[in-house]
């Protein structure tokens, strides 16, 4: 079968806290809305000149990291590990002993070399999302390579032409894989990354997993079950804890490298009490910084966000929703006589990003190239009642809960399939068989169908490429940055423009890993 997805710092866990709190219910945030008149003295925080004071930030991990050079060979290894989440001792998957992996430092422009072995007791690969590498490094089985079987080896050649925060994974049962562990970030970083303007630079994984009678809830080794919604989890993990505790001094600007590794929730970030400078999003920073009041990401989506923290104080780090704030971690603040930098609230602007998507411009009011819809059939499941169950209240542009339990663990890649479907010609999957020139730049809508079955977002990625958000349903982007994973909600439009730029045979999939194992992905060939 053809298998896919298949200064004072501290850190450290509190084992007795839990992590799952549900607190004061609260609106969701508006979606991708910035915050623009922020009051900073007598003066909007967009007009204080910028000043920033030269110097280098200090990296921060939870988990072990490592600086590799051009050219430079790194041993990569997949096996069972036995970690403690939450007071409670689990049999998960890592990467060299641990979850989440180690985290990779590398320069703009570099090239390396992993090498991978997997100890695992099944198959595996790696993928390195978001990168724009050869396609023979790319880690999709049946089309870039063959599955690393159990004690074998492979060779992955790894460039990095792109700045920010990507991640690796597997790509084969994902879902499974992903779940137990098997993830970690690469950091790559510009050549003048010496002079940032903030304090400290911390990477942080979001994720959810599911615990059931002190054990990790099992999986079918055949099968992949909760296709409907995906698998959300029941305790939340930052950094692959479950409560994690970070320690600044006041005045301290903080970069915070954020990654959504769960498998379907979509994840609303905020810090209590703080403001948030938008800085980045997948693969690029944006033409402007913003300040926002909450960062939304779904599977897969990265962004880079700046905060300083003026008071001292504990504050929570949040995940909210119309019901209710879980809290994935705490920061303390301690009192310091640091001025504070007033600077920290000037908007810059970003003219590389701005000059670079200057010459997209003229393909922004081209009409697609393609049109593309999401749907779902069922086979041996109740439409009727499926769809009754859905439709009883008003459709959310995003499911933020698995709001049915019973159905979604009955629901499975045999009697669920999600699709993707060529909206003029009709074909669906790898049928489409799309086919691009090195070169070309091509406008892909995504219509998330709100009559289907069953209507929910989904983002989705594409492999070795980059692309911009142009509009959804025709309102303009009016703030770009690259981007490889894209968030359609549901009964939306989204236009985005695909930078063809890298040569051979590439996936397209939701990244809510289950829909991706259900069928929901096809490829695209880049001559």
């Amino acid at each position: 079968m053809f298998i896919i997805f298949s200064g004072s710092i501290f850190l450290s866990g509190i084992d007795s806290a839990d992590a799952l709190k549900a607190k004061n219910a609260k609106s969701p945030k508006s979606f991708g809305k910035a915050t623009s008149n922020i009051v900073c003295g007598d003066k909007l925080c967009g007009e204080i000149p910028q000043n920033v004071s030269d110097g280098g930030a200090k990296l921060l991990s939870t988990v072990s990291s490592v600086s590799v050079s051009n050219n430079d060979t790194f041993d990569l290894t997949a096996s069972q590990i036995t970690k403690n989440i939450d007071g409670k001792t689990l049999q998960m998957f890592g990467y060299n002993e641990q979850t989440p992996g180690p985290l990779l430092i590398v320069s703009q422009g570099d090239e390396i070399t992993v090498n991978f072995t997997n100890n695992l007791d099944l198959p595996t690969t790696v993928h390195w999302h978001g990168l724009r590498l050869d396609s023979a490094s790319d880690g999709v089985p049946g089309v870039s390579q063959d599955p690393v079987l159990p004690g074998e080896t492979f060779q992955y050649s790894l460039k990095f032409p792109d700045t920010g925060i990507f991640f690796y994974h597997p790509h084969v049962k994902t879902e499974m894989q992903m779940d137990m562990g098997l993830y970690g970030n690469i950091l790559v970083e510009s050549k003048n990354s010496d002079n940032l303007p903030v304090d400290y630079e911390i990477p942080l994984f979001l994720d959810d997993i599911s615990i059931v009678d002190n054990e990790l809830q099992s999986f079918d080794p055949d099968i992949t079950t909760h296709t409907l919604m995906g698998r959300f989890g029941n305790t939340m993990i930052a950094n692959g804890d479950a409560n994690l505790s970070l320690e600044f001094k006041q005045g301290d600007i903080v970069r915070f490298y954020l990654t959504n590794a769960a498998n379907t929730r979509t994840f609303d970030f905020g810090i209590e009490q703080q403001k948030i400078k938008l800085i980045a999003d997948d693969a690029s920073e944006y033409e402007r910084q913003e300040f926002v009041d909450s960062v939304i990401m779904a599977s897969s989506e990265r962004r880079t966000i700046d905060v300083l923290f003026e008071e001292s104080g504990q504050y929570d780090i949040t995940h909210s929703t119309s019901d209710k704030t879980y809290v994935l971690g705490t920061i303390s603040v301690t009192p310091s006589l640091n001025k504070i930098d007033s600077s920290f609230y000037s908007i810059e602007q970003n003219s590389d990003i701005v000059q670079e998507i200057d010459q997209f411009r003229k393909f922004f009011s081209d009409p697609p190239d393609l049109e593309l819809e999401f749907d779902i059939k069922t086979m041996s499941m109740d439409d009727h009642s499926m769809s009754m169950g859905v439709h009883e209240k008003e459709i959310d542009e995003i499911e933020w809960e698995d709001e049915m339990p019973k159905m979604n663990a009955m629901s499975d890649d045999e009697n669920t399939k999600w699709i993707i479907r060529d909206m003029n010609s009709g074909k669906e999957g790898f049928d489409i068989g799309y086919q691009v020139n090195v070169g070309d730049v091509k406008k892909i809508r995504l219509y998330n169908n709100p009559e289907s079955a069953h209507p929910m977002q989904h983002p989705i990625h594409i492999h070795g490429q980059r692309v911009l958000v142009l509009s959804e349903d025709g309102i303009p982007n009016e703030n770009l940055a690259w981007k490889d994973s894209v968030l359609v909600p549901t009964g939306k439009t989204v236009d985005i423009l695909v930078d063809f730029s890298n040569p051979g045979n590439w996936v397209m999939h939701c990244h809510i890993l289950e829909h991706a194992e259900a069928g929901m992905i096809t490829e695209i060939t880049v001559n």
